[in-house]
């Protein structure tokens, strides 16, 4: 019987719930403290300190079904999404995991009987495959027998396969170990010969559809012998999508409920046909749909289209179904409501996508503008690369130019290289890579050095209890044993006056930079010496090292220290963290739901807040949420916090940030309407916190504002800054401060009357003044192939003053093509206008785009009249002689 993919994935966490499986949640597609993932990939990222043993969980065994992308690094679908029926960017992955607990034969079991007895897929049609040994790696013998006895299948229905394809490994180093593939055939009649081989164009043939992995080795040093873990384990993973399709009863996964409303979406805004097959017009279909899903979880997880990391990924994206969209005529922006239907048909599953419908909606549709725009401007620096290849006799663009058009425009190679095909070149992949790998080395971020976290995690393993006990929350000054010390990069014994050291005790009433709030500084005594701390920091989950100076007398490993911290800093701390909390609160209260954070610091002085939200705050909107964190802190609400358990947290609503780890037990804090989990330091009472005041409200990024806001006496001391500020303006302006706005009011009107009576004297001097006026002007005009043309530089700096030169230019010389340019507010202005019997020739829009590029900017306009800017007026001459050689050739 067929069942929807609704039914599948529950009937899925269902089955191992009844099992024993504690059923978790999805993780974030972004995962927490994981710096070697761009985004998940597959079920086990959330569990890999779990296998690992360096985490601990209330449960041995679990199921979930995990949100993955798979666009970048190893695991790269991008290329396949469209022409193949089973490769996606996002898709959902099904999987059941044993941390010590059952092995090889139950995860077997369980796969067999949850596709045969509870799904009804039917035997005949699976292969299974297994490791057949390889590199002095013995063959996985007991996984071969297992199949056999729980299947009665024979050996043409047990595959054996090497190390590429049956052997899991998490890198060179830690747990690895043999696995296992059920492969489905799709199609009507089971061809075993074609096992191994692509689908057919009818989307027949095999399809894998469940890997078991079976962790039971460790490689404890690159190229060692494998020993066997202690405590072996279990990973695996379906693809829901593959599966739907097929007990959906299709050949392609964009056939199943999940995908198909998606590309019959994009079917209609093209008013073109889809029935499946393998057109351009259906490959871009099927790209639009994928694509729309990733856009939708990603943009909710707040990652905003931009240029580097998993920005870029995302614009990268986002900017291929536009394409895709472009190429199928559709005019107008649609992705976003593509975006809006995937909203429609999975929020009820992943609660984060209707929360933040409307951001989705307004990010994927000014992308979208923002990319059209893109376009015309890479479209000018082409046209003008297509000259110079022209007169070169080249066929190929340059590396540098491409790499130029990546790097200022945000123009994707790949459609560089759509458009050049169009015009019959080729362009310089390798010396566009040369130049990316080279760009990448100058703004590559190292990070911390490898050996340098290894020191760190030597000193983790000093501690008797596996990490620092962290007795902040109740005092602010502890007593505690050294067990490490940190000198220029390594561990040391001893310490003396003068050093710069990294100190770890078994215990500190010092926080930890994290969550945005900055660490605390304080003193140490420990015996005779004096440390002054500067800074606190968590390098490795667990450890907090105390950044400190000895001022003199010196110490050793397991010396007893006192430590101290600077109780009014951190009581500053105290204030603006939770003033950060209710500012949260207040935000989504004004602005919606969608406005999630995006980062955040905390420190003594202000607080910083980034979050997503698609443009500026209104003067309105900012006051309101001054009034609505002020109206809390004079209710002088307590600040509470519990410990309790994750899901008793969401019970209550509590706020989460999806770049976050959290564990089974979580830290619950609530003052007045918030509610969030928090692990750092808060005032008592939200009357603590004081006057809260916004100093400023930017946007940092596509999609993402930043409000920075003071407490307390940090306001105070804004608010008299201000008023000095204002005093000293009305002293220059020779008014009282609340005469002040009048006057600057009457001073700006003098200053407007000023300007436009310079205004008509330069159009009376180039129109008939000294110095030869308009016929100098006119005298430079050139005779090319029968057509008057003129470019000339003027010191006109008004823009209306400028297009009614360059009309009356043309007017005087008939049938004639001028561009004026001048500098006004330190940029380039170009006015191109053609006479319009020539506009059958010549197109003053298209003329321009070539040269607008030159001063560093883009333009547009009529066939008659055009204008544009530019960032670089230094190259006006070069941009105005242009239009001679535009026009001569």
């Amino acid at each position: 019987m067929s069942k929807t993919s609704q039914e599948l994935r529950r009937a899925f966490l269902e089955f191992f719930r009844s099992r024993g499986h504690a059923v978790v949640e999805s993780g974030a597609l972004v995962p927490p403290n994981d710096p070697t993932l761009m985004f998940a990939n597959a079920g086990m990222v959330q569990f890999k300190d779990c296998f690992t043993g360096r985490e601990k969980r209330a449960y041995t065994r679990a199921a979930s079904s995990q949100k993955c992308i798979r666009i970048s690094g190893k695991h790269n679908d991008l290329e396949n999404v469209g022409p193949s029926p089973r490769h996606h960017t996002f898709f959902e992955m099904l999987g059941n995991f044993s941390f010590g607990d059952y092995f090889k034969e139950e995860a077997i079991v369980f796969a067999w009987d949850f596709l045969i007895k509870e799904v009804g897929l039917d035997p005949s049609r699976f292969v299974f495959t297994y490791f057949k040994g390889e590199e002095g790696v013995p063959a996985d013998a007991e996984a071969r027998e297992l199949w056999r006895k729980v299947t009665g299948m024979g050996d043409d229905r047990v595959l054996g396969l090497g190390m590429a394809d049956n052997f899991w490994a998490m890198g060179d180093t830690g747990p690895c170990g043999p696995c296992s593939e059920l492969h489905y055939y799709v199609g009507p009649e089971v061809d075993l010969g074609r096992f191994g081989q692509e689908q057919t164009a009818e989307g027949h043939g095999w399809m894998e559809i469940w890997n078991l992995v079976f962790m039971q080795f460790e490689r404890k040093q690159k190229d060692s012998a494998l020993e066997p873990l202690p405590a072996p384990s279990i990973d695996t993973g379906m693809g829901l999508e593959r599966l739907a399709g097929i007990v959906q009863g299709k050949t392609s996964n964009y056939d199943s409920d999940l995908l198909r409303t998606l590309v019959e979406r994009a079917a209609e805004l093209s008013k073109k046909p889809y029935a499946g097959g393998m057109t351009p017009d259906e490959v871009s279909m099927r790209v639009i749909a994928d694509h729309a899903r990733t856009t939708a979880f990603l943009i909710a997880e707040g990652i905003m289209p931009d240029r580097t990391g998993r920005e870029y990924v995302l614009r990268r994206v986002m900017r291929r179904a536009i394409r895709h969209g472009h190429r199928l005529g559709i005019a107008e922006p649609f992705l976003h409501d593509v975006a809006d239907l995937v909203v429609t048909h999975m929020g009820e599953q992943y609660p984060e996508l209707r929360e933040r419908r409307e951001m989705i909606r307004s990010v994927a549709e000014a992308e979208e503008v923002r990319f059209r725009q893109t376009i015309e401007r890479g479209l000018s620096l082409l046209e003008l690369a297509f000259d110079a290849m022209k007169r070169a006799d080249s066929k190929e663009l340059s590396g540098a130019d491409a790499f130029q058009l990546y790097d200022t425009y945000g123009f994707p190679l790949d459609l560089t290289q759509v458009i050049c095909a169009e015009r019959g070149y080729a362009v310089d992949v390798a010396g566009y890579d040369a130049a990316l790998e080279e760009a990448r080395k100058r703004s590559e971020f190292r990070g911390m050095e490898q050996a340098v976290e290894s020191v760190y995690r030597d000193a983790l393993g000093k501690l008797p209890s596996g990490a620092v006990a962290f007795s902040g929350y109740e005092r602010d000054v502890d007593k505690s044993r050294v067990v490490a010390i940190v000198k220029a990069g390594t561990l040391a014994e001893s310490a003396e006056a003068g050093d710069a050291v990294e100190l770890v005790t078994e215990r500190t009433p010092f926080y930890g930079e994290a969550g945005g709030q900055v660490g605390d500084h304080g003193s140490i005594v420990i015996g005779a010496a004096r440390l002054r701390v500067t800074d606190t920091q968590k390098p490795v989950p667990g450890l907090v090292v105390h950044r400190a100076t000895v001022e003199e007398g010196g110490f050793r490993v397991g010396d007893e220290a006192e430590l101290r911290i600077d109780v009014a800093r951190r009581d500053a701390i105290r204030k603006n963290h939770s003033a950060t909390h209710l500012l949260h609160w207040a935000l989504r209260q004004v602005v919606g739901s969608h406005a999630q954070q995006k980062g955040s610091l905390v420190g003594p002085e202000r607080l910083r807040f980034d979050f997503t939200h698609g443009k500026a705050l209104s003067p309105e909107e900012l006051t309101k949420i001054e009034d609505l964190v002020n109206q809390r802190t004079l209710a002088n609400a307590p600040v509470r916090t519990e410990v309790l358990s994750m899901d008793e947290a969401k019970k209550r609503g509590a706020m989460m940030i999806f770049e976050e780890k959290y564990g089974d037990t979580v830290r619950l804090l609530s003052m007045a309407e918030s509610v969030e989990l928090c692990g750092g330091t808060h005032a008592r009472a939200t009357g603590d916190i004081g006057l809260f005041k916004i100093q400023l409200e930017q946007g940092i990024a596509a999609g993402v504002r930043r409000i920075v806001a003071t407490t307390g006496e940090g306001s105070l001391a804004h608010l008299r800054t201000l008023e000095s500020e204002l005093g000293r303006a009305a002293q220059a302006a020779k008014a009282s401060p609340a005469q002040l706005v009048d006057k600057i009011e009457k001073l700006v009107a003098e200053s407007r009357s000023l300007e436009k009576k310079v205004e008509e004297l330069q159009k009376k001097l180039l129109t008939g003044g000294g110095g030869g006026g308009m016929d100098a002007l006119l005298g430079k005009a050139r005779d090319l192939g029968g057509v008057k043309v003129l470019g000339v530089r003027t010191e006109v700096t008004d823009r209306g003053a400028l297009r009614e030169l360059a009309e009356q230019l043309r007017d005087k010389l008939g049938d004639s093509i001028v561009l004026v340019g001048s500098e006004v507010d330190g940029k380039a202005q170009l006015v191109l206008t053609v006479a319009k019997q020539l506009t059958d020739r010549f197109k003053a829009g298209e003329l321009i785009r070539p040269i607008a590029a030159i001063v560093g900017g883009s333009g547009g306009g009529r066939p008659d009249m055009a204008q544009a800017g530019g960032t670089d007026p230094a190259k006006l001459e070069q941009a105005i002689e242009a239009v001679y050689q535009g026009i001569g050739g």
